[in-house]
């Protein structure tokens, strides 16, 4: 695996910024984003869009942070110490989706824009508990997606902005190309969640050529924050300058090597490692 490289010590790395909702169990969210971001060798900025109530078994609540100051975080951040690609994660309602579509606009910040977006549409978590109010569908279509260098849903985050229901290649295909018609410049059709294969694929789609991106499926129930990590190892291999097909790849096999080294954690679904690093010599 080409591992992106950590900073030199007294260097300051590359930056990257997350915008995203927290986890109180500490498995998914920033926490998540900010720990693979870190193993990549990246300084993780974050702008909290949500503060949640959750452990290893479900999530019992989430409280919003107001619109205002979620954008707040995002300007101030890239006004002063920049960053290199940023990611979504949970944003909760209309009002924090549309004030950070503005603030990334206003910053530089989007598939348009000199720093790439990686969005994750983080609709619900794996538990089925929901991370959004329903009425705040229509903004991640038709607010976040276009601004998006690359999206990256679950299958059932697929179904519910496509109404598609991915259950092999073709409606795969047919999913990234309704996902690509919103306006995000790549879009990823996440195969982890499809069990009954015995790979996981990833369908990586720009308008033009479908990318297929294979690994043994890792036999684990421990796979909390899978998602969250997947999109911030894009989001870091992206600050670190490599194309979006090279930083899928390189996250693909982060993202598998992760869930190699996952762990109990509670009662529930235990997290993805990202701290394998540590180990590798």
């Amino acid at each position: 695996m080409d591992l992106l490289p950590l900073s030199p010590r007294g260097e300051t790395p590359v930056r990257a910024l997350t915008i995203a909702g927290t986890d109180s169990g500490g498995g998914a969210g920033i926490q998540a984003d900010s720990r693979t971001m870190a193993m990549c060798g990246v300084h993780a900025c974050v702008a909290v869009a949500a503060v949640t109530v959750q452990n290893s078994v479900g999530v019992r609540g989430f409280h919003e942070i107001p619109a205002e100051t979620v954008a707040d975080q995002v300007r101030c951040v890239v006004e002063d110490i920049g960053v290199s690609a940023a990611k979504t994660g949970m944003l909760a309602s209309t009002q924090i989706i549309e004030a950070v579509a503005q603030v990334c606009c206003e910053v530089g910040i989007g598939r348009d824009k000199e720093v790439p977006l990686v969005v994750d549409p983080v609709c619900a978590s794996m538990h089925g508990d929901p991370l959004l109010h329903s009425d705040a569908l229509d903004a991640i279509r038709g607010v976040l997606i276009p601004l998006a260098t690359v999206v990256t849903p679950n299958l059932d985050e697929v179904r519910l902005i496509t109404s598609i229901d991915v259950v092999d290649d073709a409606s795969a295909r047919r999913a990234a190309e309704a996902l690509h018609a919103l306006g995000a410049r790549w879009v990823i059709v996440k195969g982890g969640h499809l069990r009954s294969s015995e790979k996981s694929t990833d369908l990586l789609f720009d308008g033009d050529r479908f990318l297929e991106f294979s690994t043994p499926r890792i036999e684990t129930g421990n796979d909390h924050g899978g998602g969250d990590t997947l999109a911030a190892a894009i989001a870091s291999a992206l600050a670190h300058g490599r194309s979006v097909p090279e930083a899928v790849e390189f996250a693909k096999e982060w993202i598998t090597k992760c869930l190699e080294w996952s762990y109990d954690l509670g009662h529930g679904h235990g997290p993805v490692n990202p701290l394998w690093r540590l180990h590798e010599r």
